[in-house]
């Protein structure tokens, strides 16, 4: 058992290690084409190029696991078939019960290296790569959500922010505040607004519209204080699009989002993407066993990476399209999330029992 687990071991991780040399390599470099049509913007040089090109490559690993993880092991296993190794193993009392076993023992350090890297390292990296360029280019970042900036709901008030700076300071905000009636009671212009301690930010530069039975008035002031439940790491996610946040963020900004009556599904469905994607390397794995009995019937080794990259491809894509349908749909979170990984296990599974019956 430790003398197979350690051969299977050392081929599927280095036949996995070279699909990810390739295919990181081609989207860097795909990367670095595109970074040097921005080059020249501001203070944007080659040396930022490069750099934004490194620190995006940990999102890319952490996209590509299961293509990778799906690939690699068929092409270690095929090739294993292809030299009778794998038909050595079952003559010498295999199963292909223990063969999932070992594959599933495999799958642990895959797990935890996916885990670590969609938790700890690419939320970080990607935001730094966003920050880096932007502070090279304009030094802010222009939110993309409204031509009028982003808005959000902070209680009984509507807030505008035109421009979240790099410390997630803001500039150019407005805050309409209105009544239990939803009657409009004020509206606050802000040239810019820091924060200060939890539930209160410092208002600079300020114009207030008051709306009374008395009649409209207009109050001006240097500096003024301001009760919100907003905080910097509420704005602070804008610079990283949902699926390249923590889970952790992703809980965070939904029960936000959920406390004010806003819909949350794109960042629920996300989170539950996160929680559950790790997860999809064993399913990977599984599915790339069945691979290695088609081989003796069909050959070409070439043709079953050929296959393997189209499922996982399939796989990418397809689950991006149900998550994005069911944002739109107000499908169940948790069902858009896993739909295809639940899809793909049951794929797996009659592909294995279907080798195995002939």
């Amino acid at each position: 058992m430790s003398l197979l687990l350690r051969h299977l071991g050392r081929e599927i991780y280095l036949s996995i290690a070279l699909i990810f040399f390739a295919l990181v390599g081609l989207f860097a470099f795909m990367d670095f084409i595109h970074e040097l049509g921005e080059m020249g913007k501001g203070q944007y040089h080659l040396g930022y190029v490069l750099l934004f090109v490194a620190l995006i490559v940990p999102g890319h690993i952490y996209e590509l696991f299961p293509v990778a993880v799906l690939v690699g092991t068929i092409l270690a296993l095929v090739q294993m078939a292809a030299s009778s190794e794998l038909t050595v193993y079952r003559c010498s009392g295999v199963s292909p019960q223990r063969m999932v076993g070992i594959l599933l023992i495999l799958a642990i350090p895959l797990v935890s290296l996916s885990l670590l890297l969609g938790e700890v390292v690419v939320p970080p990296s990607d935001r730094m790569a966003q920050k880096l360029s932007l502070m090279a280019r304009k030094g802010q970042v222009a939110l993309k959500e409204f031509r009028s900036g982003v808005w959000v709901k902070d209680e009984r008030s509507f807030v505008n922010v035109k421009n979240v700076m790099l410390d997630t300071s803001l500039s150019e905000i407005d805050i309409y505040r209105f009544d239990e009636d939803h009657n409009l009671q004020a509206i606050t212009h802000a040239k810019s607004a820091s924060f200060m301690v939890e539930g209160r930010w410092q208002l600079d530069d300020v114009r207030e519209t008051r709306f009374g039975k008395e009649g409209v008035s207009i109050h001006a002031q240097p500096v003024m204080n301001w009760g919100s439940a907003l905080h910097p790491g509420i704005f602070s996610v804008l610079l990283v699009v949902p699926e390249q946040m923590s889970a952790y963020d992703l809980y965070q900004y939904s029960n936000h989002l959920k406390d004010n009556r806003q819909k949350s599904a794109r960042y629920e469905i996300a989170m539950w993407s996160k929680l559950v994607y790790p997860f999809t390397l064993v399913v990977m794995l599984l599915l790339a066993l069945p691979f290695a009995s088609y081989h003796r019937r069909t050959g070409g080794v070439g043709a079953m990476i050929f296959l393997g990259i189209l499922m996982g491809l399939a796989f990418h894509v397809i689950g991006r399209l149900f998550a994005s349908l069911g944002a739109l749909n107000d499908w169940p979170p948790f069902i858009s999330a896993t739909a295809m990984t639940g899809l793909f296990l049951l794929l797996g599974s009659v592909m294995l029992w279907w080798t195995e019956r002939r």
